[in-house]
């Protein structure tokens, strides 16, 4: 299985990062590859989490991530 991670630079240093199809998976590091390397931690810790509990299995749906720039 695979998720989409975005991450995020941190205000206070380092990147944290999310799962749009997990809500509430959220994992940080002090680099990019910690990150990732944490947040498949996350991940693989929330997909047990709903297994215990007997939730079905989110499954990531398509979409498209795309910027826009704006004056201000």
């Amino acid at each position: 299985m695979e998720y989409t991670v975005l991450i995020y630079q941190a205000e206070e240093g380092g990147f944290w990062a999310e799962i749009p199809a997990l809500p509430g998976c959220y994992s940080q590091g002090e680099t990019i590859e910690e990150t990732m390397s944490n947040i498949k931690e996350a991940i693989e810790a929330h997909l047990l989490a709903l297994r215990d509990e007997k939730k079905e299995m989110p499954t990531e749906e398509e979409f498209i991530i795309g910027r826009v720039k704006v004056k201000h």
